[in-house]
């Protein structure tokens, strides 16, 4: 279809009459227009800052410096040549799939318990405020917490009638960290397992049943397989968390003793701040994004395909 102006100009219309496409138009400005403000402090706070890291991995003496020196992947063969690199790449595996496993286990443990007939809607209602619970504190809360209660003269050695130094003891720190982390992230899973859960139609165990399935067989046949998207998007996420986790490991044990309970995040924090390398602590902070986009690339995966 085409338009003739008072110029005799033609002007081709698509089919489409021209104040839809002008509402279409503004539209589709006034969305980016909402958008705006967000992708403003993404840019800002987020992609800006990457860009820059990225950029000081591959330079030296900068910040500090007003001269930087471009020397390519010297800081990264710097890095991975570093003892106490692979050390904290170590100490972030044991701690990170040691808590994953212990969510998970724990918080469908626990989630099949709320979501059984077997307890009462009041006791159901209390449970889920008491496991919950360490949800809700704040890392500095739990820091705090843990250090007092596992100190020499605390609660935990009072009731094993020990003086143990939980999270001075190069044998014991890893493990205690592990434990405390485990203890605070359990129920994000047990909440999101309880939807899963609720969410299974009656029908699939009741079939199950009648066809002579035992309560373990359920479980197997018709449980994890009803579950098993979100579970897979919890273990990503945990798994993408927890390797990053810094808060509770610095303000418990600050990666020591020695450097036992060392992790990527904390070592790529000193390197920063204790030794005021911050070439080799931007260019570790890469080495860790690569790692994490890798597991990010797999969860957005699994949400497409789940989709």
């Amino acid at each position: 279809m085409s338009l003739r102006t008072h110029d005799d100009t033609e002007v081709i219309v698509t089919g489409v009459p021209l104040s839809r496409r002008r509402r279409q138009l503004r539209k589709t400005t006034e969305s980016y227009a909402f958008l705006s403000p967000t992708i403003i402090l993404l840019l800002v706070l987020m992609i800006v800052p990457i860009i820059m890291v990225i950029g000081y991995s591959f330079q030296d003496n900068v910040i500090l410096n007003k001269s930087p020196e471009f020397v390519g992947i010297a800081n990264f063969v710097e890095i991975l040549g570093d003892p106490g690199f692979w050390k904290a790449t170590g100490n972030t595996l044991v701690f990170t799939i040691g808590s994953v496993i212990a969510h998970l286990i724990l918080g469908l443990g626990f989630a099949m318990m709320l979501n059984s007939t077997l307890l009462h809607h009041a006791a159901r209602a209390i449970f889920r405020a008491l496991y919950v619970l360490p949800w809700l504190f704040t890392v500095a809360v739990i820091a705090v917490l843990w250090r007092m209660l596992l100190a020499p003269n605390g609660v935990i050695n009072f009731l094993l009638n020990t003086d143990i130094e939980w999270l001075a003891s190069p044998q014991l720190a890893l493990g205690t960290i592990t434990f405390i982390n485990i203890w605070a992230g359990y129920p994000f899973f047990m909440v999101s397992l309880l939807a899963g859960l609720q969410g299974i139609p009656g029908e699939l165990n009741e079939a199950a049943t009648v066809d002579g399935a035992s309560a373990i067989q359920r479980f197997w046949n018709v449980t994890i397989p009803q579950l098993r998207p979100i579970i897979i998007s919890l273990v990503l996420l945990d798994l993408i968390w927890t390797s990053q986790q810094f808060a509770l490991i610095w303000m418990t044990t600050g990666g020591g003793p020695i450097d036992v309970t060392e992790v990527l995040s904390t070592f790529t924090y000193k390197l920063a701040f204790a030794k005021y390398d911050f070439s080799l602590a931007a260019t570790s902070a890469v080495l860790v994004l690569l790692m994490s986009m890798v597991l990010a690339v797999f969860y957005v995966r699994h949400q497409k395909a789940r989709d």
